[in-house]
């Protein structure tokens, strides 16, 4: 029988060789007649892996993962045989068993040695960040989710994306080292009042220094009042020339300071309503952040988006809830 098998098993691996063999004329035949399809496939060269396969067929090293879940493995050898796609083959993260969801998590403030409900320890952050990188968490920037919110790309399996509130000094000095020890993108949404020159806020240069490096500068408004609330005597029509001033000043100011447009925005509060949602799409936002406490379907209201605050009282077992990246749940 050991026999009988032994060469069954020789018979599989042959006849996979070949139907490989033929898949490869086939597409060589393919694009011979200029035909781009879209799958390639690949035996892998020595030396070859899957970030330089990644860079020579996607054009890009860093979208390695995209090969790698198509093909359901961690690394590639000399002699594996495997296809590479060219175009998304799961957008929106959907499967025949639920979808993907993308958590928002968002911090505002960082101690050395102090902690609070809105200031994180050092050595918190580093060990949140040292979990994320260990479990094969990636996170990913704002264009990147929006890309994938609109149906037009994929993420990796457990994107996750990074945001800071406020303007605290502490983003500079303490999570910023760490972001980079990681290589990890995350977004500053930045009240630009704040940016006055205290010794505990930052300052612009510091300010420009994030954008620069991977800290994508967007809004949080110009004085951080709740965009929701009609303030004691205020008239209506006022609160809506000072909405509409709070979104249009800080943009403003942020293109005059670091001559770029922003397009993300960030309640302060987490706090909305219909009428600061029609200004934000007037003005050309692309989508806004909530504190609702979930992680995001690609069918989220664009404008209305979940974001998980993360608290300095974390363990780090409370950290782990809010990093759900998969619902099971049927779409009816």
């Amino acid at each position: 029988m050991q026999i009988i098998d032994n060469a069954l098993s020789k018979v599989k691996i042959f006849a996979a060789s070949v139907a490989m063999i033929c898949v490869i004329f086939f597409f060589q035949g393919c694009a011979q007649r200029g035909v781009s399809p879209d799958f390639v496939p690949v035996i892998v060269k020595p030396g070859e892996s899957l970030s330089t396969l990644a860079q020579k067929y996607l054009h890009d090293s860093d979208k390695s993962w995209v090969i790698a879940d198509f093909n359901g493995v961690t690394s590639v050898s000399a002699g594996q045989e495997i296809i590479i796609p060219l175009e998304p083959f799961e957008k929106g993260g959907l499967s025949t068993m639920g979808y993907q969801t993308v958590p928002v998590l968002a911090y505002h403030n960082f101690s050395e040695t102090k902690e609070d409900l809105m200031m994180v320890r050092k050595n918190k952050f580093e060990q949140q960040m040292a979990y994320l990188k260990d479990n094969g968490y990636t996170a990913i920037t704002l264009d990147e989710l929006f890309d994938f919110l609109e149906y037009r790309n994929q993420l990796p399996k457990k994107a996750v994306v990074l945001t800071f509130d406020d303007g605290w000094q502490g983003v500079y000095t303490i999570a910023f080292p760490i972001l980079k020890k990681y290589n990890f993108p995350a977004t500053l949404f930045l009240y630009t009042n704040l940016v006055n020159g205290n010794r505990k806020t930052l300052n612009w240069a510091q300010v420009a220094e994030l954008d620069r490096e991977g800290v994508d500068i967007q809004c949080h408004t110009k004085t951080h009042r709740n965009l929701n609330e009609i303030e004691d005597k205020e008239s209506l029509e006022n609160y809506v020339m000072d909405v509409e001033n709070e979104i249009t000043e800080s943009a403003r100011i942020i293109r005059e300071k670091l001559n770029k447009n922003v397009k993300y925005f960030a309640y302060p509060y987490g706090d909305t309503n219909n009428l600061v949602i029609a200004f934000l799409q007037q003005k050309g936002y692309r989508g806004a952040f909530t504190v609702k406490r979930d992680a995001n379907p690609f069918f989220m209201d664009h404008f209305t988006l979940n974001r998980s605050m993360i608290y300095g009282d974390y363990d780090l077992r409370d950290f782990k809830k809010n990093l759900k990246t998969y619902s099971s749940k049927a779409l009816n």
